[in-house]
């Protein structure tokens, strides 16, 4: 959520940031709402003062012998003035809320305005082959690694089933990031996986994408599938004030992500580069706000680390203000090689909120020179997800015989296994 002192001091500059994201708004009423708001509060602080100094003279009215009677009449007919001035400022309140909380978080100011992406960095090889490739859906199904079939039978258009080796060689994706963000001092977290509206709410996602997740009904109050693990761990301190000591703090999770906008079946999104549920391996951090762009580009060395050690071939990609999630003032992405579309397909989105969800979920610290409460800034990034990891690992490095080779970090993982073979 934007801080509304922003918009008091300077809506032009916050509408302008905000057209940058495609976003077209007017703070005309909420200004005006604001204004009445505090000419309320200031009346029903006026009759509060006047209701505890009436108050105050009881006792001596009494000890004098005098009628307190017209006394309490007085407070009676200001508390009831008050009432209803209290619910006007609810109801005021609430509107602005409701406002606020629909307006995605400002983009940093030197994001591109609109949409597009800047490619920064390109790390490693394109791989060139000699023979015709094979793409990861005929590579998958000729290894026997990914049953298309049979998971959509089971569950329909959008989902798999690894099988055998496939499930081996996805498992050991997730065990080798484990082992990576263990290695780092990151704390592991295995979070529930179906969420109430507050999470979603927290994370940003709510109340513009509740349509983007998968909502169990039979359930009160109603819960929703996690569609990342960031939507849990950015709540694990939802109204909580945290010791400055206890910062930075550094999550990672595992988790399935179940995605009801699975996107468009092209020839180029087939397989398992987009389907409604995946696996990913999820980083979020907490900051002091001073500290959030060193974890931005810590996060970002994390994601590079991990795919540059599977000896990938991808790129790093600077999106503009309108390619940012909503809940976000900064992403780049990492984007794998798909040699069969020659296309580069996002495998971890690394991204800062700044303070737009700690503001939503009341997530603080005290500040020990101040002694006042602050919001941290929260941080996250994929680390990794594998729908579109375990694609480029198949036609990276695919052979002219049919076989792929396992990457050489995943291999104590495999058994010791370095080659996949087609199954006979």
């Amino acid at each position: 959520m934007l801080d509304i002192n922003l918009i008091r001091e300077n809506p032009e500059k916050v509408k302008e940031l905000l057209k940058r994201k495609n976003w077209d708004t007017d703070f005309g009423h909420l200004l005006d709402l604001d204004k009445q708001r505090k000419e309320i509060m200031q009346i029903v602080e006026s009759n509060q003062a006047e209701v505890n100094k009436l108050s105050a003279t009881v006792p001596q009215v009494k000890k004098e012998g005098g009628d307190v009677s017209k006394i309490f009449a007085t407070v009676k007919e200001i508390n009831a003035k008050n009432a209803d001035f209290e619910k006007q400022l609810k109801d005021i309140e609430t509107e602005m809320n409701d406002f606020l909380a629909a307006l995605p978080n400002l983009p940093d100011e030197d994001l591109v305005p609109g949409n597009g992406e800047a490619v920064i960095e390109t790390i490693g090889e394109k791989p060139t082959f000699n023979f015709k490739i094979k793409d990861h859906v005929e590579l998958a199904t000729s290894l026997g690694l990914v049953d298309y079939e049979r998971g959509s039978k089971i569950a329909g258009r959008g989902s798999w089933v690894y099988t055998g080796l496939g499930a081996r060689l996805e498992w050991a994706l997730i065990n080798f990031f484990i082992d990576e963000h263990l290695k780092d001092g990151y704390e592991f977290i295995l979070p529930p996986h179906t969420l109430n509206y507050e999470s979603g709410y927290t994370a940003g996602q709510f109340p513009k994408f509740e349509g983007d997740v998968f909502w169990l009904d039979n359930i009160e109050p109603k819960r929703f599938m996690l569609p990342t693990a960031e939507t849990a761990l950015v709540n694990l301190h939802r109204n909580e004030i945290l010791s400055e000591d206890e910062l930075p703090k550094r999550y990672f999770s595992y988790t399935p992500c179940y995605r009801a906008e699975a996107g468009s079946y092209r020839t180029e999104e087939r397989g398992m580069i987009r389907g409604y549920q995946f696996n990913k391996v999820e980083m979020v951090m907490y900051t002091k706000p001073e500290d959030s762009d060193k974890g931005f580009e810590e996060l970002l060395s994390k994601a590079k680390s991990l795919v540059s050690k599977l000896g990938l071939h991808f790129q790093v990609a600077k999106l503009g203000a309108a390619d940012i999630s909503h809940s976000m003032a900064r992403t780049y992405d990492v984007e794998v090689y798909i040699p069969s579309m020659n296309l580069y397909k996002e495998v971890s989105s690394v991204s800062n909120a700044r303070d737009y969800q700690a503001r939503r979920g009341m997530i603080r610290y005290k500040d020990k020179v101040t002694g006042k409460n602050k919001y941290v800034h929260t941080l996250n990034a994929s680390g990794l997800a594998t729908s579109r990891l375990f694609p480029a690992i198949l036609e990276q490095y695919q052979q002219e015989d049919g076989s792929v080779l396992i990457p050489e970090v995943l291999r104590p993982y495999m058994g010791g296994l370095e080659v996949l073979k087609p199954i006979k």
